[in-house]
């Protein structure tokens, strides 16, 4: 049976085309040949689970297979998602649960044919963006094995972008669906606030959190992601779209880019941004240079102020047992609670007019081109500076969902170290599809 790794939905879909029948075999196969000791991995489906989820699939799809667009395709769903029957863990053992139900995104998936074959590792409760603040262990880089994946979907990365999945399920509130993306080559979509819905999803905060997509490449990142979105009446903040966005930017779109980049004094990925400059405009964008601080500014509030307490809200009761949790995980979450409720409105008022201000800046453009991450750091680098450098990481990231904007990281130039560097396109609020657009174009460049 030829290798089913590396697969686009293309291609999994030209299997099936040829022999639906195979799906059983062909799936169990592919199971089997999933390493059980790769940490990447929190748990894998039993065999008996994986038939569960075929054996109603084929008699729709025989039926009609226009209604099953992503039958057959195997994907993982980060370990803070719930998969119904299934442990969810949020990578701490101490609160893991067998799961009643699947979360909504999953259900969508599942009703569109997909079958979730495994659970991925994350740092603790979605807090960071470095991919090691794990009991189940530090996920490595794809390229080096010496560098960090990047988090906090770090085992949703590493699996998609190592081709065990078709595609994978991460969550992004700081960046967590975005830098995991640029450290691993891949594409990562993070949709506007409330197209996907959060039933069945362990909040970090719950007012900023969003499910996010994983995928070889833009074309599937997408049509997952109309798979998996949609309103959910049980989602407090589920939304509408109001499918007032365009759909496609100009042939020349117009994109903001940083005036001044910080790169923490790596030459590595500035030289690499510099050369992903020249493809947007080998792309036919023209680029225009801004004032990031409005940027800076809010990116800084989601960690170093009283928006950390909603990371405190969400961890519940697991805030009295530290002993159970990640020190650095604790540490950052239990900061929350010296933070007082006008504290938390002051906060509020300030990403209020810092939003104004990005929003009235990308009204000028198409949208702001960005590095994903501004560095890279490794694994024993990350020792010795865990919070500081994962603040690094979410230069270009933390901002995004404070100011309710839709963002898509891509795969870009690499680094002359031979690491990936990616950029990222952010806009408003609904623009996903026109961003898709831009980054099928710049796919077909690279």
């Amino acid at each position: 049976m030829a290798s089913t790794f590396g697969l686009t939905l293309q291609e999994w879909q030209r299997r099936y085309q040829q022999d639906p029948h195979c799906i059983g075999a062909l799936l169990t196969a592919h199971l089997d040949a999933l390493d059980q000791q790769d940490n990447a991995w929190i748990y894998l489906a039993t065999p008996a689970q994986l038939q569960a989820q075929i054996e109603p699939l084929l008699a729709s799809y025989l039926a009609n297979p226009a209604a099953l667009p992503l039958f057959g395709v195997p994907f993982a769903v980060k370990d803070n998602i719930d998969v119904a029957g299934w442990p969810t863990s949020a990578a701490c053992p101490a609160f893991t649960y067998t799961a009643d139900a699947d979360a909504f995104v999953v259900a969508q998936l599942k009703a569109a044919g997909a079958v979730a074959i495994g659970k991925t590792n994350l740092d603790q409760f979605a807090t960071g963006l470095v991919g090691t603040r794990s009991p189940f262990g530090a996920v490595s880089n794809t390229f080096n094995p010496d560098y960090v994946s990047g988090g906090s979907s770090s085992g949703s990365a590493s699996v998609l972008a190592r081709g065990l999945v078709g595609f994978s399920l991460g969550t992004d509130t700081a960046g967590s669906g975005r830098v995991p993306a640029g450290f691993n080559n891949i594409v990562g979509l993070k949709p506007t606030k409330g197209w996907f819905s959060a039933s069945g999803v362990v909040p970090a905060c719950r007012l900023n959190d969003t499910v996010s997509v994983f995928a070889l490449t833009v074309e599937d990142a997408f049509a997952v992601a109309c798979a998996a979105g949609g309103y959910d009446a049980g989602d407090a903040y589920s939304r509408h779209n109001p499918r007032t966005a365009p759909a496609s930017f100009n042939a020349q779109p117009a994109f903001a880019v940083p005036a001044s980049p910080e790169f923490f004094g790596d030459k590595q990925a500035e030289g690499a941004w510099l050369r992903a400059l020249e493809q947007l405009q080998a792309c036919g964008a023209t680029l225009h240079p801004i004032d990031f601080t409005p940027f800076h500014q809010l990116a800084e509030q989601l960690y170093y102020g009283p928006w950390v307490a909603e990371r405190t809200a969400a961890v519940g009761e697991m805030i009295n047992r530290p002993e159970e949790m990640d020190p650095v995980v604790y540490g950052i979450v239990s900061s929350g609670l010296k933070y007082s409720a006008v504290d938390a409105y002051q906060a509020e008022y300030l990403r209020a007019e810092l939003t104004r201000q990005i929003q009235q800046t990308l009204a000028q453009f198409d949208a702001v081109a960005v590095p994903t991450s501004p560095t890279i750091h490794t694994l024993e680098e990350m020792k010795q500076e865990p919070v500081r450098f994962n603040s690094h990481f979410g230069t270009y990231t933390n901002f995004t969902n404070l100011a309710d904007l839709s963002a898509l990281a891509l795969p870009g130039p690499f680094r002359d170290d031979g690491l990936p560097a990616g950029i990222t396109l952010i806009a408003p609020a609904w623009q996903d599809r026109a961003l898709a657009d831009f980054g099928l174009r710049w796919q077909q460049r690279m």
